[in-house]
């Protein structure tokens, strides 16, 4: 299942290791962090790897994502580092600094390391988040 480990050595279930891939940038590591938004987290693990070409807006990269999921614990605005699902635009968001999207995100995660691989993110450069 990825993530941490447990004292016993089994994969953690409420934390996801993933990694972001930017063309042209290079890699951002984070997690998902189940207890936020449970049901998205899970669909977007299950959906994983998920690909789309970035797009930038007022603080963050966006990129489309085969889930469907509902607002689920959603908030009008998210700090740098965030990782979200957009509901309205069925994206995954990264967050590069603290910002408000157009309408509230699901809260799924977090960057750890390589913000500002997203920051340098061209408009149109494949991204990938998978698995780490």
């Amino acid at each position: 299942l990825g993530g941490r480990r447990s004292a016993e050595g089994l994969p953690s279930l409420s934390r996801v290791k993933v990694r972001v891939l930017v063309e042209g940038s290079g890699e951002a590591e984070g997690e998902l962090i189940r207890f936020l938004a449970p049901l998205t987290v899970d669909a977007v693990v299950r959906a994983m790897p998920i690909e789309g070409r970035a797009v930038r807006a007022g603080g963050f990269v966006y990129f489309s994502a085969p889930v469907r999921a509902g607002p689920e614990k959603a908030r009008a605005e998210a700090d740098a580092g965030s990782i979200a699902y957009w509901p309205m635009a069925g994206a995954i968001c990264v967050f590069y600094e603290k910002a408000r999207p157009y309408s509230p995100v699901n809260l799924i995660g977090r960057v750890d390391a390589g913000l500002d691989v997203i920051r340098a993110a061209r408009e149109g450069a494949k991204i990938k988040l998978e698995r780490a």
